[in-house]
């Protein structure tokens, strides 16, 4: 459904050329919303003190372009673009497409988003409005072309924003939903073929002609629900290309197009909005304080990260949007969200969080924002200056990592994440798992439960100091290739999924790769059906398991090896039947202790581990680690406690290293080979040699 998109791979890596010189600090900047618009020099000149080299302007205020329908002002970030670039700082300019007037909204009512209960989406949010519309496009290609048509060249101009964290509701307005009644008849042809495909002889759904295709509102089919749930993502993935189109006409080449990706979004399909990008963006928040010591779980499955693993996995989610370096356009500096969630950083976390998205691909870590908001929704979203817009901490804090960037720049130029296994990540199971959770969580369940199924093997995947790699489910190669980049694979959730991906799978083990496979795999295909055979499809028969059984579990369940208790089961159990595997694990229960929850097979050259169940924390760890073996790279480090990381990226200087100590209590850890600091002019360190790290302390080292 895509109109346009970005200009090639060539073109695209042309205009990121000085992306690719090291890491930048950036910022959001509202010199719009300051009570004193005249302090611009003061902010240009406390940016560049702090080492920020990128400001994002412009995207949140329509009625300031545009105060009265047809009637602009644009010359009023004329000055802010001029004071940028007497400063050396680039600009990413937004569209403003995504917070609309209040003369717009009272002019047409009818572009209201309407949700699933037949209710308008009222004015005075965001995003309240149907951008599929022709209407709102009419509308929104005119403020387009002349916010980016009077700006877009300016030099100091290096990249357009399109849209804003775009995907926030499922839109069933009348005309989206017959426009999916068409999509539906694209697609299956006829009327027959759907009632077979979605299984809609049950509950007398059956249809006789398109237009009894009933409405997404008061439907309880799965195959329904995913089809509707694709075409929602489409939508948004047409959007921002249709932006693309327009956007591209008006700037130099030498200009990259993006979008911020807010990556909960129940309308995002990161990999097809990354699709028609220059380069990918979007938020990267986290909650600070003693949620970044190492030791601690959080819940997950939020719109920040509330543990250290689940940060990891984020920023390689980011990566794995184009498989490719990575802007971050918003991240955390004194505080996110409500004045509940008020977490102010401790000394050196913003430090460490920062060098943590470098170390996995970041080539910009910008703040939201400059300065503290006066008034509006976020007043208490802390940012680099606070509400008394004078330096404090946190500018000491930035200014710090910006002396640290450009100290490391020459090591990081094109340097690329290193990682020893792909973590695989499907959106169709996780718009599945959201319709039909599977985790409890009261009377209606989980429907974060396919986020939390994932992240609790990425978790282990990292507890077990491996280096992850995100793949989206669409973006798998062949299987040859899957093995070249990943020597193992984790895939786990993945109740949506065809005959042709799990074949891949197994043919990737078989091929010599180290292949792990979490529960719910293979339980569904990929039209939202449940599979007629024995669970589960394809990998089953090649790991010697299967089951009939399943259950969801309202208390933890012990696991047992050779009979003595070695950690607990939660959430969820597949209960593995052997034929032909090695029993690692399994359960001391009245019912579950016939099961198996963890078994082996030698597939080919490789091997396929299963896993039946969510291992508690560090049991999930030992299997995972386990079932990789050593690292493909091969750590700096000879020791690491537990609340230590090591990330590396390797580019045409060598091998550089991020370590992190996440935790208030110092730790020591020993070097498994020499390395110096790229970071000061200390001297080399040899291999065996003792390094105290301070609490919440990050070093960079290249290898010796």
């Amino acid at each position: 459904m895509v109109e346009s998109s970005a200009m090639g791979a060539g073109a695209a890596s042309d205009r990121l050329r000085a992306w690719r010189n090291g890491p930048r600090l950036g910022t959001a900047y509202y010199n719009e919303y300051l009570p004193d618009p005249g302090r611009l020099e003061t902010d240009l000149r406390l940016m560049t003190d702090a080492g920020v080299s990128c400001i994002r302007v412009g995207e949140s205020v329509w009625s300031s372009w545009e105060p009265r329908d047809g009637e602009f002002d644009l010359e009023w970030m004329a000055p802010v673009l001029e004071a940028a670039h007497r400063h050396g700082v680039g600009v990413i300019l937004g569209t403003p497409t995504y917070a609309v007037p209040p003369w717009l909204s009272r002019a047409h009512p009818e572009l209201a988003v309407v949700r699933g209960d037949g209710s308008p989406v009222a004015w005075g949010q965001r995003q309240e409005v149907d951008y599929t519309s022709g209407l709102f496009r009419r509308y929104a290609e005119r403020v387009i072309r002349a916010v980016v048509g009077r700006h877009g060249r300016h030099p100091a101009v290096i990249g357009v924003q399109l849209d804003n964290e775009a995907g926030l509701h499922l839109i069933h307005n009348a005309e989206v939903v017959q426009r999916f009644r068409e999509w539906v008849a694209d697609r299956y042809g006829d009327v027959e073929t759907l009632n077979r495909e979605w299984g809609l002889t049950y509950w007398s759904h059956r249809i006789a002609a398109w237009d009894e295709l009933w409405a997404p509102s008061g439907n309880t089919t799965p195959a329904y629900d995913l089809a509707w749930r694709r075409f929602q993502a489409e939508l948004t993935a047409d959007f921002i290309g249709w932006q693309a189109g327009i956007v591209r006409e008006l700037v130099d080449d030498a200009t990259f197009l993006t979008t911020c990706i807010a990556y909960n979004r129940p309308a995002m399909d990161d990999v097809a909005v990354g699709a028609l990008l220059d380069i990918a963006s979007g938020n990267a928040y986290y909650l600070p304080q003693d949620a970044l010591d190492h030791d601690r779980e959080g819940a997950g499955g939020q719109w920040y990260a509330d543990d250290v693993p689940q940060l990891v996995l984020m920023a390689d989610r980011m990566r794995g949007t184009r498989q490719d370096p990575f802007l971050v356009t918003e991240t955390g500096a004194a505080s996110i969200g409500p004045a509940w969630l008020t977490r102010p950083p401790y000394d050196g976390q913003l430090a460490q969080a920062a060098w943590l998205l470098v170390a996995r691909g970041a080539r910009l870590v910008s703040y939201w924002h400059w300065h503290t908001l006066h008034s509006g929704a976020e007043v208490h979203w802390g940012g680099i200056l606070g509400h008394d817009l004078e330096p404090g901490r946190i500018h000491t804090e930035i200014a710090g990592i910006g002396r640290q960037f450009a100290a490391a720049a020459e090591w990081l130029a094109d340097a690329e994440p290193d990682a020893d296994v792909g973590l695989v990540f499907a959106h169709d199971s996780e718009w599945m798992m959201a319709f039909e959770p599977c985790l409890p969580a009261g009377e209606q369940g989980d429907r974060a439960s396919y986020a939390r199924i994932v992240g609790a093997f990425g978790r282990a995947a990292v507890d077990a100091g491996l280096q992850v790699g995100h793949v989206n489910e669409r973006q798998l190669p062949e299987a040859d290739e899957l093995r070249r980049r990943y020597p193992v694979l984790i895939v786990a959730g993945l109740v949506a999924a065809s005959d042709p991906t799990l074949e891949t799978l197994v043919e990737y083990a078989r091929l010599g790769g180290r292949l792990v496979i979490g529960p719910r795999t293979g339980f569904g295909d990929d039209e939202g059906r449940m599979r007629a055979t024995l669970a589960p499809a394809v990998v089953g028969a090649a790991a010697g398991v299967g089951y009939r059984e399943f259950a969801a579990l309202g208390a933890p369940v012990d696991v047992v090896r050779e009979g003595e208790p070695v950690g607990t089961a939660r959430g969820w159990i597949d209960g593995f039947e052997p034929s032909d595997a090695d029993v690692l694990l399994g359960y001391r229960h009245e019912l579950f202790g016939r099961w198996a929850a963890v078994t082996r097979r030698e597939v080919g050259a490789g091997a396929i581990t299963m896993v039946g169940t969510l291992l508690d924390r560090g049991l999930l760890a030992q299997v995972v680690a386990d079932a990789a073996g050593p690292p493909r790279t091969p750590s700096l480090l000879a020791g690491r406690p537990s609340t230590v990381t090591a990330h590396s990226l390797t580019g045409p200087r060598g091998r550089v290293w991020v370590v992190h100590n996440w935790s208030p209590e110092p730790r020591t850890v020993e070097l498994a080979r020499g390395a110096a600091s790229v970071l000061d002019g200390s001297g080399e360190l040899a291999g065996g040699a003792e390094v105290a790290l301070g609490p919440w302390d990050v070093r960079v080292w290249r290898e010796a």
